[in-house]
């Protein structure tokens, strides 16, 4: 990480000094973030490749209002989920090796990620995730369910993308965004580290800039909401933050586009669509934060966020991820929660993120010292 905290664990930040209280609504957004993302990933997985004239015919003049079945079943989750939880296992193992002297989270992400790119390739665990971590055991996680192609290509090797040399640099397709939701629940980090390591972390698949700064934008904006913030301020800070970096205008343009679709009048799949379908990096990021602004509840803002003609599954995580860390997991709708593909999964990583963040020195201390034997089996320094 080509931050002061990619220096050691001197510039690395610590656990968060929280309360009781500030513990549980920290694990609470942290689980409607992912809860939620999961949620809009699966209402739009059936409809991703559909019109919205199409959608319409199907589902009646309101379009899905509900889970439909794709890929054999209701309440299904595709590559953006997959990517996602692969993330948040990246971060907590880069805490994790941060013991041993080792702080170099861009590395623990892109490990991470290629050992989802492993599950595109066989049909379920064997050896050689014998020693990778209990995620890497879970089964249902090794269907493939339309991986982007440069994700694919991104980590078809070991060779991992930097700033100075990224991977697919003329990819901006929304395969970055879609998974960056984590970064932002660093909560204990400063806004300009959480966008430098996305950007950083998003190099390694999207090397566009507007592919790398949408994803980055997107953490920042989970960040602020995580802390409290209302989403308008956090999605504000974002723009402050892009206006510094080469090549943000697509980004800035987006989301300056979805602020003011805001106040152009009541929210509508027309409306929506007005800002793209969604396959690129800045029209998810710019209509998944729109449906959030506008959503009257978590309900109907992923209901927003799916019924369109674009990557409905793409749009519908992003809105997801952001509801669910403004409003925290109670505020989903539980028929959604209980039928969501993988959901014991989900939740037992989102509490792991949250003890990891909040408990770490508990769980580990540096080699030779006192430590969960349990802890470093389900993430190993190695």
């Amino acid at each position: 990480m080509t931050t002061t905290a990619a220096a050691g664990t001197a510039g690395a930040p610590g656990p968060l000094p929280r309360g009781r209280a500030e513990q549980q609504d920290f694990r609470s957004r942290v689980r409607g973030c992912l809860l939620g993302g999961a949620i809009g990933d699966a209402l739009g997985a059936g409809i991703e490749f559909d019109s919205l004239e199409a959608i319409r015919a199907a589902h009646g003049p309101a379009g899905v209002t509900d889970y439909v079945p794709a890929y054999g079943r209701r309440g299904a989750i595709t590559d953006d989920t997959q990517m996602t939880l692969f993330t948040v296992e990246g971060l907590i193992r880069a805490h994790v090796r941060r013991d041993t002297g080792a702080w170099h989270p861009p590395a623990d992400v892109h490990r991470a990620h290629l050992r989802w790119a492993a599950t595109q390739e066989g049909w379920g665990p064997d050896e050689r995730v014998r020693d990778a971590g209990w995620l890497a055991g879970q089964e249902w996680l090794y269907a493939r369910r339309a991986p982007g192609g440069a994700c694919l290509s991104g980590l078809a090797d070991h060779r991992m993308g930097t700033l100075a040399a990224p991977k697919n640099p003329g990819s901006k397709g929304c395969g970055a965004v879609m998974r960056s939701a984590p970064f932002g629940l660093l909560a204990d980090w400063a806004p300009g580290l959480v966008l430098q390591l996305a950007d950083e972390c998003a190099a390694q698949t999207h090397g566009h800039p507007t592919g790398r700064l949408s994803a980055a934008a997107f953490a920042v904006i989970v960040h602020g909401v995580v802390r409290g913030e209302p989403l308008e301020a956090a999605a504000l800070r974002a723009l402050e933050l892009l206006a510094a970096r080469p090549g943000h205008e697509e980004t800035t343009a987006a989301l300056r586009g979805a602020l003011a679709a805001v106040r152009q009048g009541p929210p509508s799949a027309e409306r929506l669509q007005s800002l793209g379908e969604g396959w690129v990096a800045e029209e998810a990021l710019a209509m998944g934060l729109y449906c959030a602004l506008v959503a009257e509840d978590v309900r109907h803002g992923l209901l927003l966020a799916v019924n369109h003609g674009g990557d409905s599954d793409s749009t519908g995580s992003i809105c997801g991820n952001l509801l669910g860390a403004v409003h925290g997991e109670t505020a989903l709708p539980p028929g959604w929660v209980a039928e969501l593909e993988g959901r014991g999964t989900i939740l037992e990583l989102a509490d792991d993120f949250a003890m990891e963040l909040t408990q770490g020195p508990a769980l580990h201390g540096p080699p030779g010292a006192a430590s969960s034997a349990a802890w470093l089996a389900r993430y190993p320094r190695a």
